[in-house]
């Protein structure tokens, strides 16, 4: 135990997903760097599940998630948020519904949707349900992917459309168009977690950074 906790002074072991931390890990990494060079950061794209089970496992010291809906589920973890992300529908550019500001969830729910994995996110059908609870029809998914790079290109291809987050914009441009939910859904919850406990001094230091990093991405977009 005293040899893998010398080693973690030396390594990071940090989860991520690549859409709602765009902007953030980029940030947190160069504050970090800054501070304790030494430490190297390994980071690990995987699921929001894939994640949760990581941090609890010890595979990984600190994670950028979404918490689940479930009320107690992360009671063994700390967890801070960062951000909060307004959920939206991505559709193609040349869709028909591309040129509105807003489209009802009836009208959406109408579409064929592109989503996640369902044995690899099972979160995502959780939340889908939960947006399109108020209609009356839901949703139909008639292609998954196992990543939102595979989801944004079958929506930008034509394949149907999907739920999205606004900071797809930072990664994706135009290659779809946002369109805002009426009723609008509650946004989504982002932030940084890892297990309950005292953290190692790298994994603290990492833990201010992206607090720090994230503060000032906000003050920069409000200007």
């Amino acid at each position: 135990m005293r040899a893998f906790a010398q080693a973690g002074e030396k390594e990071l072991h940090v989860g991520y997903s690549p859409i709602p931390s765009a902007q953030i890990v980029p940030a947190a990494l160069r504050a970090f760097q800054q501070v304790m060079p030494n430490v190297h950061v390994r980071l690990h794209d995987w699921s929001n599940e894939e994640i949760v089970a990581g941090l609890r496992d010890g595979r990984l010291q600190l994670a950028f998630c979404v918490p689940p809906l479930r009320r107690g589920a992360f009671r063994d973890l700390r967890f801070e948020e960062l951000i909060r992300e307004r959920v939206r529908v991505a559709v193609p550019p040349n869709h028909r519904l591309a040129q509105r500001r807003s489209v009802s969830l009836a009208d959406a729910a109408q579409e064929p949707f592109v989503g996640l994995t369902r044995e690899n996110s099972p979160y995502y059908y959780t939340y889908l349900a939960a947006v399109f609870a108020p209609a009356k029809n839901k949703p139909r998914v008639i292609e998954e992917h196992d990543s939102m790079l595979g989801v944004i290109s079958a929506i930008e291809a034509g394949t149907g459309v999907g739920l999205a987050v606004e900071s797809i914009g930072y990664s994706f441009g135009n290659r779809v168009k946002l369109l805002r939910l009426t009723p609008e859904p509650k946004p989504i919850s982002f932030g940084i977690a890892a297990r309950k406990g005292r953290l190692s001094p790298a994994t603290e230091k990492f833990w201010q950074c992206a607090k720090e990093s994230t503060a000032s991405i906000r003050v920069f977009s409000k200007k």
